[in-house]
């Protein structure tokens, strides 16, 4: 997976810049990050229930929180290129 991409859906979240969000999710490779985030932005635009929308956004975040860190804890990206012979 991209590790940018889930920068990105972090920053986009952070700073409400939906239409950015949107264009992420539907060009991203990930499928549960896409579903997370038309999950979100359909509570957000049509849900009244402020509880539903936060539920949506944790579910967001814990899933941005969980790819990073399996993305950086893999061997490929621990190793030092320098100093693999």
């Amino acid at each position: 997976m991209d590790m940018m991409d889930y920068d990105r859906a972090l920053y986009y979240t952070h700073r409400s810049e939906w239409d950015n969000l949107i264009v992420l999710m539907v060009r991203t490779k990930d499928h549960l990050l896409s579903k997370r985030i038309e999950h979100f932005m359909h509570a957000y635009q049509y849900s009244k229930d402020y509880s539903l929308i936060e539920r949506r956004l944790f579910s967001l975040l814990r899933y941005l929180e969980h790819a990073n860190e399996s993305v950086c804890n893999e061997p490929a990206l621990l190793e030092d290129p320098l100093f693999t012979i």
